[in-house]
């Protein structure tokens, strides 16, 4: 993986406590606990608007938590492109996505340590049900889910607790399902309907 600016120590120190100042000074509280595990999938939800990205990070620098997020390609291109990778980014191809899984779970096979963060809606749109590929991601690398969050009803953000994926999607989507009830993302009339819920096994089974 990419150097990134977690990496660089005294950059992280002055980030951490921007982002607390940041937060502070916006309105947003932090909640939950950053997890002992070295490796899992952090779900970035609801994803309704360009702010989550920011405002991700920002909660990233304030829990010292390493990241690395995924994002469409076409956001990869110069000038940006180095910057991005930089701040954690990984471009995917969205039209390769079970590559994308497979590639994901062999970064987790090759490295001791790693959080990478998924989006499970893979768009900012109104959406009916959550892709999948986050859960086969995890279950495939055997690590777990950490449920992340941004409320923006509340101006809460932070870390859920962890879930193991058990092997039976269908149970554990719905499981996971349960936490974000009551989340609110920055435009609810797109929110509202992109829990993670699939009415079918048929749902299931369509493309992570």
């Amino acid at each position: 993986m990419k150097h990134t600016f977690f990496d660089t120590p005294v950059l992280r120190t002055v980030l951490h406590w921007i982002a607390k100042l940041v937060l502070k000074l916006s309105g947003w509280k932090a909640d939950g606990v950053l997890p002992k595990n070295e490796k899992f999938v952090l779900i970035a939800a609801p994803h309704t608007s360009n702010w989550d990205l920011p405002m991700m990070l920002l909660f990233a620098f304030h829990f010292k938590l390493k990241i690395y997020w995924m994002g469409k390609e076409s956001i990869f291109k110069k000038p940006f492109k180095t910057i991005f990778q930089w701040m954690g980014g990984i471009p995917i191809n969205r039209s390769k996505s079970n590559n994308v899984v497979e590639q994901s779970i062999q970064q987790f096979e090759k490295h001791e340590s790693l959080v990478l963060t998924v989006p499970p809606t893979g768009t900012r749109s109104r959406v009916r049900k959550w892709k999948s590929g986050f859960y086969h991601i995890a279950n495939g690398a055997n690590v777990p889910i950490s449920l992340g969050f941004l409320d923006y009803k509340r101006k809460i953000g932070g870390l859920g607790p962890l879930f193991y994926p058990t092997g039976d999607i269908e149970a554990d989507i719905k499981e996971i399902s349960k936490f974000y009830i009551n989340i609110t993302g920055k435009y609810p009339e797109t929110s509202k309907n992109s829990l993670p819920i699939f009415n079918s096994i048929q749902a299931i089974k369509e493309t992570h």
